[in-house]
């Protein structure tokens, strides 16, 4: 009888720091520690094509943008899950578009989390674009967590 080992369940979670996506974290923490799976928190960035208001601006780097992600990324997850924690937590910070980005993170993961709402999200909506996205095309299960504090 051949024996396959089998990869353990991978759960993909979008962070951007906003209120919805810390909340998706810790669904999805919550999750991951029920079934075992690997957590992997994942930043998207992207340097915006206009930055600045004015005269002389001076525009931060691609590094600084991943660096400034990483750190954004790391406290969220420490808020959320501590230092000490049973879930094995990767994390990943990727330029690119937040939706193609988890659309990329999301193959082969058994789960996609996303927040119902993150930082680029017009005040208002209930569902922001990349959650949307997500829930039309991702290749896998996924689960949209709104954050309490949103009106309807």
């Amino acid at each position: 009888m051949d024996v396959t080992e089998s990869k353990p369940d991978r759960i993909v979670v979008g962070v951007d720091g906003s209120a919805a996506s810390l909340r998706a974290l810790e669904w999805a923490l919550r999750e991951a520690a029920l079934t075992g799976a690997t957590l992997e928190a994942l930043h998207a960035w992207e340097v915006p094509a206009a930055y600045g208001t004015g005269m002389v601006m001076t525009v931060p780097s691609s590094e600084e943008f991943e660096a400034a992600a990483r750190e954004s990324l790391t406290r969220a997850v420490e808020q959320v899950a501590g230092t000490d924690h049973e879930v094995d937590i990767v994390r990943n910070t990727v330029a690119g578009h937040p939706a193609r980005v988890l659309m990329d993170a999301a193959e082969g993961a058994s789960l996609l989390v996303v927040g119902s709402r993150g930082h680029g999200g017009f005040v208002g909506t209930l569902v922001g674009s990349v959650s949307q996205y997500c829930v039309s095309h991702a290749p896998c299960p996924v689960v949209v967590v709104r954050d309490l504090s949103e009106k309807d």
